[in-house]
């Protein structure tokens, strides 16, 4: 992160950033983790809009309890232990293990509609870094790729630390399952930013463990939740893809 020194002065307190670097790669994070970046994690609710229908998820105390379960029972296991490895590996141009990790995202989505979401942000996401990175086109020429190694990649080219772009990709979707759940319970806005601010919370957690699983002990078991999303592909009113 950033360093800064801070000045009292008699018109007040001046403080001068130490380290322009940090600055500029925690800038690129929250940009990264900004629910606008044009990859359409918006039209997902991963789960959330069948659980309205299906599981009861009518309520902020529920909605936030199930998208918590979710943090730490599914994505950290899963799609969060990935970005961190993914980063490791862009950072240290560790193609083999690239591929390795991308291939293990795209074989355990466990319903149709959670297999279309990674491979059309993932590839949304490369459109968008091709803006930014001159050779984007040439390192995905062959490598159709999930968003959670998409997104490692722009982390790494970012300078971030695997845990910080862990934090802000767990943040963003954090974000964007807040946003679906207050969009289908319904729930107001206020309620929204109390759930975000719990996941807020419990997200470093998160991170810390899926950083240290292996490659044995990544996991995308989550029954109830692959149920209710194939069940979702045939909802009788959707306002989400997922």
């Amino acid at each position: 992160m950033a360093t800064a020194t801070a000045t009292i002065t008699a018109t007040g307190i001046t403080v001068t950033p130490t380290d322009d670097v940090s600055a500029q790669s925690l800038l690129q994070l929250i940009w990264l983790a900004s629910p606008a970046l044009p990859v359409g994690g918006f039209s997902y609710s991963e789960g959330v809009e069948a659980a309205v229908e299906w599981a009861g998820i009518d309520t902020e105390p529920r909605a936030a309890e199930w998208i918590s379960d979710q943090l730490h029972l599914s994505f950290a296991r899963g799609d969060l232990a990935v970005c961190a490895q993914a980063i490791a590996a862009w950072s240290a141009g560790d193609v083999p293990r690239i591929r390795e990790l991308n291939r293990w995202v795209m074989t355990t989505r466990e319903s149709a509609e959670f297999l279309l979401q990674t491979e059309q942000m993932g590839r949304s996401f490369v459109e968008w870094l091709k803006l930014h990175h001159a050779d984007t086109a040439e390192v995905f020429a062959d490598l159709g790729a999930s968003y959670p190694v998409a997104f490692a990649f722009a982390a790494s080219r970012a300078g971030a630390t695997a845990h910080d772009g862990c934090l802000a990709f767990a943040f963003g979707w954090a974000e964007n399952m807040v946003a679906a759940a207050v969009k289908a319970v319904p729930l107001g806005q206020s309620a929204g930013q109390r759930i975000l601010g719990r996941l807020a919370q419990e997200i470093p957690d998160a991170v810390t463990r899926a950083m240290a699983l292996g490659d044995n002990e990544r996991q995308a078991f989550a029954p109830l939740l692959a149920v209710l999303s194939a069940r979702h592909e045939t909802q009788y009113s959707r306002l989400f893809r997922s």
